[in-house]
């Protein structure tokens, strides 16, 4: 079945090629770090990514999406760009640039299930669902370890993320189950 839906299709290419820069980048982030805890930590994130990778590609293969090859040349420069620069750009930056690209993330895959369920189609809710929510957790657990240091109300200010901005609307505390999430992510 082919998808007749740009705004998906598109959203499909840049998430799947996305998650490889994001992937790349946790790998210079967990190089870069010193306490192993964290170190383990952004390790089990870069696998994360590396699993929603092959999770987008099954559903793009499904519908016969191609990968872009622009999308996977560019995100693959900016996710080693990122990496390389984690060892130089000192400890706390990694921790919240990470933390609000994962805010942003997390909108990716609520927009893919609405984009998908606009056409009927709802097999990929679950998946697209719990992929959404383990970004969420990547953001809850950057914020964690940057959310009392000093330069958080600059960066908050200057970029729209921190402990009072989030790019999504999602409340871990109160999660919506799969069936009653439509209203995440909505523009």
């Amino acid at each position: 079945m082919k998808l007749n839906h740009p705004q998906l299709i598109k959203l499909l290419q840049q998430a799947y090629s996305a998650e490889k820069a994001a992937a790349f980048a946790y790998q210079g982030h967990a190089g870069s770090v010193k306490d192993p805890i964290q170190k383990a930590a952004i390790r089990q994130i870069e696998l994360d990514e590396w699993n929603h990778r092959k999770e987008v590609l099954t559903i793009m293969q499904q519908y016969d999406v191609p990968v872009s090859k622009w999308y996977e040349f560019r995100f693959h420069v900016i996710g080693k760009v990122i990496s390389a620069s984690c060892y130089v750009i000192g400890w706390f930056m990694p921790f919240y640039f990470a933390g609000s690209l994962e805010s942003g993330n997390v909108c990716e895959y609520f927009r893919m299930k609405q984009f998908f369920n606009s056409l009927g189609i709802k097999e990929h809710d679950t998946i697209l669902y719990e992929m959404g929510i383990k970004e969420k957790e990547h953001e809850v657990y950057f914020l964690s370890k940057i959310k009392n240091n000093k330069l958080l109300p600059f960066f908050e200010k200057t970029f729209n993320w921190g402990n009072k901005k989030s790019a999504n609307n999602i409340d871990m505390e109160a999660l919506e189950p799969v069936e009653s999430s439509d209203s995440y992510c909505k523009k």
